[in-house]
């Protein structure tokens, strides 16, 4: 397989968190336009089967393959051992379907994905219980890890890890199994240089969200204390190349290529599809990034 990949997230075309967004667009256009645009893999998403192998077959059929899927975390919640089964049949989705990340992030006290909590009442841990969270991740990773399975921890909006300081917590409270999922759209939107940020945690980055950030939007969100929800809607994120977008992604390209990564670099920018074409920003965003990737050294293919 190549060192580098491209793929993206359905939630381009139909949205997770708030599934009015893109209701109206078949399954089968989202993966045949995926395909057309030039993806080699789509990420997991509410509109795929839940039997492993049937998703395996239906994105097959498109000739594409899943690079990994979210899973939510509920460890502020529940024991290690109660998360260690509430997690295997996620795994064993990824097993069947070659992934070789697993995507976690904590949400059991979450607010992304609430209609009226604003995104800055998001939870927040002190030094010691992000000290216990980390151990208690640790164990999880590493029980990922057994199965061939990395544990790549999504830093997100609206969760205990949000802003630069918590994504540097989180990495001192955790071990050598926990890695890092960097999304240089949440880390701008939390506060953070994306450059700066990704520096100091390249080393332990397996799995890289492309996301693009639209000020005028994010400084509405804060002044007017919206939901992370209504960010979305009125389209804070967008992909990379659009000249809307704050965000330059030379210099992360360039460090993950400095420091010889080697995986997935998947478009995860949601947007409303009625307002923002999916095939129009999802081409931009693929064209831009592939050719920054050949432009920095990171992708050699």
């Amino acid at each position: 397989m190549p060192m580098i990949r491209y793929g993206t997230n359905p939630i381009a075309w139909a949205n997770d968190d708030d599934q009015t967004l893109g209701a109206h667009i078949p399954t089968d256009q989202i993966l045949s336009e995926a395909t057309e645009i030039g993806f080699a893999g789509i990420e997991g998403g509410h509109r795929w089967p839940a039997d492993p192998q049937a998703l395996k077959e239906l994105l097959g059929r498109h000739g594409l393959v899943l690079p990994s899927a979210w899973y939510s975390l509920e460890l502020c919640a529940r024991s290690v051992e109660e998360e260690k089964q509430a997690i295997q049949p996620h795994l064993d989705i990824l097993k069947v379907n070659g992934c070789s990340v697993c995507i976690a992030a904590e949400c059991s006290n979450t607010v992304h994905g609430s209609q009226v909590t604003p995104v800055s009442q998001r939870p927040r841990l002190s030094a010691e219980e992000m000290a216990t969270y980390g151990a208690r991740l640790e164990e999880i990773a590493q029980f990922t890890a057994e199965q061939g399975l990395t544990l790549v921890y999504h830093h997100h909006m609206g969760t205990i890890v949000e802003s630069p300081e918590d994504i540097d917590a989180l990495m001192a409270a955790t071990g050598p199994a926990t890695h890092l999922l960097f999304d240089t759209g949440h880390c701008y939107f939390g506060g953070g240089d994306p450059a700066e940020v990704l520096a100091r945690h390249a080393p332990r980055v397996r799995h890289f969200h492309a996301k693009n950030v639209r000020d005028d939007i994010m400084n509405q969100v804060r002044k007017e204390d919206l939901t992370f929800l209504e960010g979305v809607r009125r389209g804070v994120f967008t992909v990379p190349g659009d000249a809307e977008g704050a965000i330059d992604f030379a210099p992360c390209l360039q460090i993950l290529a400095d420091t010889g990564y080697e995986g997935w670099l998947v478009i995860e920018a949601e947007q409303d599809p009625e307002v923002r074409d999916p095939v129009k920003y999802q081409t931009l965003g693929l064209t831009t990034l592939r050719d920054t990737a050949r432009a920095t050294g990171l992708d050699r293919g």
